[in-house]
This record gives C-alpha cells, sequence and structure tokens, in this order.
C-alpha cells in the first residue's frame, strides 16, 4: 500500500504558525482510515516553535532557499532559513525510509506550498512557486499537491498503485 505525506496541518495538528491547523478533508480522512498517511510539519520538525511568527521568502522561492540564493524572513527581518532546510530534510529522510511516492501538503506555505507561495511583503501578496520541502521533495521525485488538489492526489495515487 502507498503511503502519503501529509501536512500535519491538514490533519487538524494544531501546528500552524499561529497555532492553528486545518481541515477535516473527507480524502484525507478516508486515507488515514486505510493507514496510508504520515503526517509531518516541516517547520516543527526543523526547530520552530507553536505559535511562531510568520515567514516568508522574500523575493524567491523554495529551490532558492535550498541553493542558498534566498533566505527564509520573519516580518521583524529574523532569518529562519535553517529550521526550514533542516524541517525540508526531515520529511525527506521521513520519505526515503517509507518510500513515499506522493505528498498532500499545505497551499502556499513557505514550507509546503506547491504551486504559489506569499511574495516576501507580509501583505498577502501571492506569487507562483513553491515552499522549501515542497521544492525538495519535488526534486526527490515525489509528487506534491496541495488540500485543494485532492482528486489530482488520488488519480496520482490509482495510477502508482495500478503499476505495482
Amino acid at each position: 500500500m502507498e503511503k502519503i505525506l501529509v501536512s500535519a496541518c491538514l490533519m487538524g495538528q494544531r501546528v500552524r504558525y499561529d497555532g492553528g491547523a486545518h481541515g477535516p478533508f473527507d480524502q484525507l480522512g478516508l486515507w488515514q482510515a486505510e493507514g496510508r498517511l504520515v503526517a509531518v510539519c516541516p517547520e516543527v520538525a526543523g526547530g520552530l516553535p507553536t505559535p511562531r511568527p510568520p515567514a516568508e521568502i522574500p523575493g524567491g522561492q523554495g529551490a532558492q532557499v535550498l541553493d542558498a540564493q534566498a533566505l527564509v524572513l520573519t516580518e521583524a527581518g529574523e532569518d529562519v532559513s535553517a529550521a526550514f532546510l533542516a524541517g525540508a530534510h526531515l520529511a525527506l529522510a521521513v520519505v526515503q525510509r517509507q518510500g513515499i511516492r506522493l505528498a498532500v501538503l499545505k497551499s502556499r506555505s513557505p514550507s509546503c506550498g506547491n504551486r504559489e507561495t506569499y511574495d516576501g511583503s507580509f501583505s498577502g501578496q501571492k506569487v507562483a512557486g513553491e515552499g522549501v520541502t515542497a521544492a525538495l521533495l519535488r526534486r526527490a521525485g515525489v509528487q506534491v499537491f496541495n488540500e485543494n488538489e485532492l482528486a489530482a492526489a488520488l488519480e496520482a495515487l490509482q495510477a502508482l498503485e495500478s503499476r505495482r
């Protein structure tokens, strides 16, 4: 059975920067009942507290953070890149250890966003791109979806399982 990495906040765990959570999502509940889900919060795994100041990637995206070409900063200017990188690498270690090929991550997050993130101005402006963990997982060949793409994630899961 294929396992799926999932952002812990999407499973109702109160690990978001503001101490909140998301969900429930019916498809995630079904996968959880099947024993497929492995929940991780890369930011908490990387050592950040809950709650914590919001963070964004000014002028860059997760791939640039991975390549040391951009930083993850709080609104006060604190560099939290090391924690974001540590969390991304811990998530990758989980994926590799468990043979995970699919992930459902929180949209727009500077860690987990897979289609867009915030632009770094802390103004709510979104830009196309991905967070640090999403970029690292994608580089490792993991298919990354967000909570608004659960139907596509289900199709990808079915395709993977039909090849077994």
